[in-house]
């Protein structure tokens, strides 16, 4: 009888790490059990066929903040055409607040938390008619150097076409209340050497693009340089396709050694995520947030300045005490330290997360449908909360985009957070859109709103134009290109070109 393992991605290009952790770690029942992943906002009924075609006696869904809605409905559909099926579900989503979801009160089973170990010890109960009364059970935290590591479950295809996702270290040791990761108060490491082995076996098996979702990388120096040298050495041996490997750091904590290390990355090779969140330290109290401003900005400057790293910074609007002027000052200090990317995040209700105990307090409303949006605070109403979800919409259609790269300083100038959120404002007023602008309309607008706001018509123009060319001119461009490229290839291969 088959054991299906299975979850819809927010894409086809993320491959579950959660997964192949599961099905590394079956044991015994390994042999019968089979990995299948789906992509959010499919047809639920095609993906409940392509499920039953497995013949499934048991099913293990994976569950998250982006997945919830899907997933109900799949349940819903599988315990309406084939009851007998036993659907256990996992994951962050069910792990808190878990008695009275719609989708767990649909499931058999429900596991809360590390699923490893509890797992297979669930399936192996129910394939031997010994099925456990509780449908909730708390899952057995291992120790991490009792695990098998799951990175040959990542496919030939997954190597040459997905992201792989690794990790060197679970859990944080910081208590940031918006985030999951505050409640485990401590970070557990794998072994450096067997996880450094590992990622030399996918190295040989072709794979270049290494994604760590470790909360804290730069939180143990020595294992973070151990695995720098690992990818750097790489990188000096390397002819054919480079090494891409990311990422997340804690902003103030950034000493000399990690800098020279970060300093020997090429261009294109490294990325690093940088959560900042907020500069205000009234704010960062609230949320329980220890985060050295001055040491922080220091690091982000250097990295600016002295690496060749891509920088993403992360930026929430609608913490517990946080006002739009706030906000804009943070956003104004980070737009001026210079990274590639800065990612305006909204604040999400995640289940379990403490932030849920500022909601007297601060009047925080949230979005009862995933992914739980922040609605409005004491200090941001409904409305501006909106003005604010658009500028960080827009904000990534120009600003992280990098089609506007050299418009961007003429739009911000000296008061960057004021003069986006009125374009902000006034695109939506033009459009009433925020999705399905097409880049030519987004060129034309931003170029109207230069020359309504200090720009000369043919200025503005000019400006735009140096980043944007429109369909039309590029398409003329490259017929002119493939004209020279025929008028400068030998006469006997445009003949043939022609004739064949």
């Amino acid at each position: 009888m088959c054991i299906l393992l299975s979850t819809l991605n927010a894409r086809y290009a993320h491959a579950s790490l959660g997964l192949r952790y599961l099905m590394a770690n079956m044991g015994d029942l390994q042999k019968q059990t089979k990995l299948q992943e789906f992509v959010i906002g499919g047809d639920i009924a095609v993906i409940a066929e392509k499920i039953l075609l497995q013949k499934p006696a048991i099913l293990g869904l994976g569950v998250y903040i982006w997945n919830v809605e899907d997933t109900t409905k799949l349940v819903a559909l599988l315990k309406t055409v084939a009851p007998d099926i036993r659907i256990i579900l996992g994951g962050p989503e069910v792990s808190y607040e878990t008695a009275h979801q719609p989708l767990t009160e649909l499931a058999d089973y429900v596991i809360k938390g590390w699923g490893e170990v509890t797992l297979p010890w669930l399936c192996r109960n129910i394939l031997e008619n010994r099925r456990p009364a509780n449908k909730i059970h708390e899952g057995v935290q291992a120790a991490l150097d009792s695990l098998i590591m799951p990175y040959s479950f990542y496919t030939a295809e997954d190597i040459a076409h997905r992201t792989l996702y690794v990790e060197a270290s679970r859990g944080c040791p910081f208590r940031c209340e918006f985030c999951l990761s505050s409640l485990d108060k401590t970070a557990w490491t794998f072994d450096t050497e067997k996880f450094l082995h590992e990622m030399e076996t996918l190295y040989q098996r072709g794979a270049r693009s290494f994604k760590f979702v470790d909360r804290t990388f730069n939180l143990n120096v020595k294992r973070s340089l151990q695995i720098l040298h690992f990818f750097l050495e790489k990188l000096e041996n390397e002819s054919g396709n480079p090494i891409f490997v990311h990422f997340e750091l804690v902003p103030d904590h950034l000493p000399d050694a990690l800098k020279d290390a970060i300093s020997r990355f090429p261009p294109g090779t490294l990325q690093l995520e940088i959560g900042v969140q907020t500069f205000n330290p009234e704010v960062q109290a609230n949320i329980s947030r220890k985060q050295d401003n001055k040491k922080s900005e220091e690091n982000l400057r250097w990295l600016s300045r002295h690496s060749h790293a891509h920088l993403h910074a992360d930026l929430i609007v609608g913490l517990p005490g946080e006002d739009i002027a706030s906000f804009g000052r943070g956003f104004d200090r980070l737009v001026r330290i210079g990274p590639d990317e800065i990612q305006v995040g909204i604040l999400k209700r995640l289940r379990g997360t403490p932030i849920l105990r500022h909601t007297d307090g601060y009047e925080l409303t949230f979005d009862p449908a995933s992914p739980y949006s922040v609605l409005s605070t004491a200090d941001i109403g409904f409305n501006d909360m909106q003005r604010l979800k658009r500028f960080a919409r827009y904000w990534d259609l120009i600003a992280n985009s990098g089609r506007f790269v050299k418009t961007l300083p003429y739009i911000l100038q000296d008061e960057p957070f004021a003069r986006f959120l009125a374009l902000s404002d006034w695109i939506y007023e033009k459009t009433n859109a925020m999705h399905g602008i097409s880049l030519e309309r987004l060129a034309s607008l931003i170029t109207e709103w230069l020359s309504l706001n200090g720009e000369e018509v043919s200025v503005a123009r000019t400006i735009v134009g140096a980043d944007f060319i429109p369909r039309r001119q590029r398409n003329k461009m490259k017929a002119a290109q493939d004209v020279s490229s025929i008028k400068a290839t030998p006469i006997r291969q445009t003949r043939h070109m022609a004739t064949g």
